[in-house]
């Protein structure tokens, strides 16, 4: 008789049941993390009211929090993932046009696995399926910044409206980056090579995953992603808890406040040349917003770190002459400044 791996037989088996057993174990975690925080500090010989105490309570409970977060969100995406292959990707977006196609580009963003080292090969990939260039740069802007783990964790650590606010805006700067991009017809600054491509037919295989197969995928996501950023999450933790602990309040206001007309581009500059991603960047959000610094301005910071990082133009130069990336830089940093000086204006 045959039978299954062992570390595979009860979920395979019972899903509904390990997932919702999984759910339940996930939540309970999740509330216990704020008195257990607080009763670590207290067995320290630490003054919990010191600078030392608070920065230790802010990484004890955030460290915990936000990779708990991103295990679950991870998990689950793995699973909604396994719909969205790169063939399936190509050929939803295969012969949309402007603006609908945008759009389009822009939400499957939000839902597919792809970071900064996929980007070449979805690149050959979209213009060989004959995806127009302004849409691809749609996908190529939204996937890394308005993704599943940037809004799971504002959520958690903020709340609904800021995890909209960011969605809406991050769709914002996808849509309208590619629009632009695709108006001004810069096929021509593609790399010749790329440009004499061979096109072929975008088409999504056939369906034959089972449930457990899917939560496989869910696994094997956590493995690879979790197991990836973990460390910049922790960085970015420690950054955070020191900068709770001991930046005075109100001191990111003298320079990140809502009234100092350059800390919007500054935030953009330094965020740019950064190698990160969100899980490692929003601890370092939600410090500096907790010392004064203003909504606008942070987000920017976030969206330069996320969405414009430096390792994927330099991926992208292999299919992208200097030309095509400095415009595609220029108008994606254009919507990110007026998204932070929009909301530093109104919020």
């Amino acid at each position: 008789m045959t039978t299954m791996a062992p570390d595979r037989r009860w979920p395979a088996a019972h899903p509904k049941s390990f997932l919702a057993l999984a759910a339940a174990a996930w939540v309970a975690s999740l509330a216990i993390l704020a008195p257990l925080a607080g009763a670590l500090v207290r067995a320290l010989p630490v003054d919990r009211a010191s600078r030392l105490g608070g920065a230790l309570e802010f990484f004890f409970f955030d460290a915990p929090k936000v990779l708990l977060l991103l295990l679950g969100i991870v998990y689950a995406m793995g699973m909604v993932n396994s719909y969205f292959t790169p063939e399936r990707t190509r050929a939803l977006l295969a012969g949309r046009r402007a603006v609908t196609g945008n759009v389009m580009a822009a939400t499957l963003g939000i839902v597919t696995p792809f970071c900064s080292c996929s980007a070449v090969p979805l690149f050959i990939g979209f213009v060989q399926a004959g995806v127009p260039l302004g849409v691809t740069f749609s996908f190529l802007v939204s996937a890394p910044m308005v993704n599943e783990v940037a809004l799971t964790l504002l959520f958690g650590l903020f709340g609904w409206r800021i995890a909209l606010l960011y969605l809406g805006l991050g769709l914002a700067v996808a849509v309208v980056s590619g629009w632009v991009l695709g108006r001004l017809h810069l096929e021509g600054w593609l790399e010749d090579w790329v440009r004499e491509m061979p096109r072929v037919e975008a088409q999504a295989g056939p369906e034959r995953l089972t449930m457990a197969d899917r939560l496989d995928a869910g696994f094997a996501a956590v493995r690879e992603m979790v197991g990836r950023v973990w460390p910049y999450v922790l960085v970015g933790i420690a950054i955070g808890a020191a900068i709770h602990g001991y930046v005075p309040q109100d001191f990111m206001a003298s320079f990140m406040g809502r009234n100092v007309w350059w800390a919007v581009p500054v935030a953009v500059l330094v965020g740019v040349p950064m190698y990160s991603n969100a899980a490692g960047v929003i601890p370092v959000v939600q410090a500096l917003l907790s010392k004064g610094a203003a909504l606008g301005t942070v987000l920017a910071f976030m969206m330069s770190v996320i969405g414009l990082s430096f390792p994927e133009t330099v991926i992208l130069r292999k299919v992208l002459k200097l030309r095509l990336i400095a415009v595609f830089v220029a108008v994606v940093t254009a919507g990110i400044l007026l998204v932070g000086y929009v909301f530093n204006a109104v919020l």
